[in-house]
C-alpha cells in the first residue's frame, strides 16, 4: 500500500500525509511540482518530528511517477468517483493518489486511475480535506488487507 500525492500545493496537509504515513507504515510518493518550496516551515510543523520516519519518494513529474508504478494498480481518491472505497476490494500492493487541494487532478491523470473512489458525504457538500480524505479512505484499505502495523 501506498500513498500518492499529485501536485500538492498545501504544505500542512502534506505534513499531515507524511505524519500519517510515517505512523502507519504506508510509503509516500509525491508528484511534483509542489505548490510550495519543500523545506516549507509549515510542511515541518505539520509534520513534526516525523518526517525522518517517513518513506518519502518524489518524482519530477506525472509521467516519471507513472513509470516508476507501472505494475500497480492506481486508486484515485474524488468527488467524482461513482464508487464508494466502503464498497471496493483493496489490495495490499494498491496506490492511493490523491488531487491538489485547489484543483484534484486533471483529466489526463482521472483516465489513468484504474479505479475512482469517493467518500459518501451529505448533499451540497463539496469535500473534505485532502489529508481527511487519505486517511480515512487509507484506513479502509489498511482494515482490508491486514496492512496495520502490528507493533
Amino acid at each position: 500500500m501506498r500513498l500518492a500525492l499529485f501536485e500538492p500545493d498545501i504544505p500542512q496537509n502534506t505534513g499531515s500525509l507524511l505524519r500519517l504515513g510515517a505512523c502507519l507504515g504506508v510509503p509516500v510518493d509525491i508528484i511534483e511540482p509542489c505548490g510550495f518550496l519543500w523545506s516549507d516551515t509549515k510542511l515541518r510543523r505539520a509534520g513534526m518530528d516525523y518526517l525522518d520516519q517517513a518513506v518519502i519518494t518524489r518524482h519530477a513529474s506525472w509521467a516519471a511517477f507513472r513509470h516508476a508504478i507501472a505494475d500497480s494498480r492506481l486508486v484515485l481518491l474524488t468527488t467524482k468517483g461513482a464508487t464508494s472505497y466502503l464498497d471496493f476490494a483493496f489490495a495490499a500492493s494498491d496506490i492511493l493518489l490523491l488531487g491538489r487541494e485547489s484543483a484534484g487532478v486533471p483529466d489526463e491523470v482521472h483516465d489513468c486511475a484504474d479505479a475512482r473512489l469517493l467518500i459518501p458525504m451529505r448533499t451540497g457538500l463539496r469535500s473534505l480535506n485532502v489529508a481527511m480524505a487519505g486517511a480515512i479512505v487509507l484506513s479502509e484499505a489498511l482494515r482490508q488487507t491486514k496492512g496495520f502495523p502490528t507493533g
